[in-house]
């Protein structure tokens, strides 16, 4: 799998590859990877499961794998990752992670994978990567709050048409805010009473229990019994929801966003989670931002991997057999 470009010529500032990119999509069960051409077409789909218990190398071998097979022959130009953990594209460093991926914080994701693929790699949060095309349309100077409430919370921000990364890539990571709803409860950071504690769906579920509901294997256990009229149930969904929404206006204030988009699984669980999300939001907001509501992404299942293909085209790409 060998491009035409020069990864030198692109890790340094210079003419970017053009032609069809390998992208990644990394997650604690599933590699999804695709073949996208230069208009953001889809191309060619592969998954298969992540080793996530084997190690970084394993890790890092099945993503090479996974771009040989996608690619299928055709001659790609780069590699574009979106994976899981606090990134830093300008290393291309795993700088945190959780326990999902055995040992994957400090991995050297850009470097190493190029060095496996021979081409030149770009790499961000998977968040990160999903929410860029989202400014797609708003301006050059839009600007973007992006959440992902699923198992965790995750986000990104977008401030005058450029994606914030931050100190070690750790700009966006929404589910770490303080939250009052979750005072007290433990979170996977270490600290306590962060938002991901209350608003996700592992945390919905919790919840549920800790108000007295019988013992639930599930979110989409939860959302049923709500649906069925359960207080208990419909308790801890709406402040799932409601911890969300206030933190999400809050930033909406401090960032002056010209879109709000909240995706994941775990609002696509009915109107009941989203209602009280968005009533959350708009009683925080300023004045001038009455208008703004939160909506779903524009984009489906290819989200991360169009996403990860674009990184290509904006990010620090680590070349094959650079000094590290």
């Amino acid at each position: 799998m060998t491009g035409s470009a020069s990864p030198a010529e692109a890790s340094t500032g210079g003419p970017r590859p053009t032609g069809p990119v390998v992208a990644l999509d990394l997650g604690g069960t599933k590699i999804a990877a695709a073949l996208v051409g230069p208009g953001g077409q889809v191309l060619a789909r592969h998954a298969r499961p992540t080793p996530a218990t084997a190690g970084p190398a394993a890790v890092l071998d099945a993503l090479a794998d996974a771009a040989g097979t996608v690619a299928g022959g055709q001659a790609a130009v780069a590699v574009g990752v979106a994976a899981a953990g606090v990134i830093d594209p300008r290393t291309g460093t795993v700088t945190s992670a959780t326990d999902s991926l055995r040992g994957w914080a400090g991995t050297a994701l850009g470097p190493g994978l190029a060095d496996r693929c021979n081409l030149p790699v770009a790499c961000d949060n998977d968040v990160r990567a999903t929410a860029g095309p989202e400014l797609d349309g708003l301006g050059p100077r839009a600007s973007l709050l992006f959440a992902a409430i699923g198992t965790g919370v995750g986000g990104a921000v977008a401030v005058d048409g450029r994606m914030l990364h931050g100190a070690a890539g750790i700009a966006g990571h929404l589910g770490h805010i303080p939250s009052s709803d979750a005072e007290g409860l433990p979170c996977t950071c270490g600290s306590t009473g962060h938002l991901e504690v209350i608003a996700s769906g592992p945390a919905i579920t919790a919840h549920y229990e800790r108000l007295g509901g019988r013992p639930a294997d599930r979110l989409e256990t939860v959302a049923a019994l709500a649906a069925d009229g359960d207080p208990s149930a419909i308790r801890a969904i709406t402040t799932g929801a409601a911890a969300a929404g206030r933190a999400l206006g809050g930033l909406a204030n401090t960032l002056g966003p010209d879109r709000v988009v909240v995706g994941g699984g775990v609002p696509r669980i009915g109107p009941l989670y989203w209602d009280a999300l968005t009533a959350a939001f708009t009683a925080e907001l300023m004045a001038p931002l009455h208008h703004l509501r939160p909506e779903p992404p524009r984009f489906g299942h290819d989200a991360a991997v169009v996403g990860a293909a674009a990184l290509t085209r904006t990010l620090p790409l680590h070349s094959p057999g650079a000094t590290r």
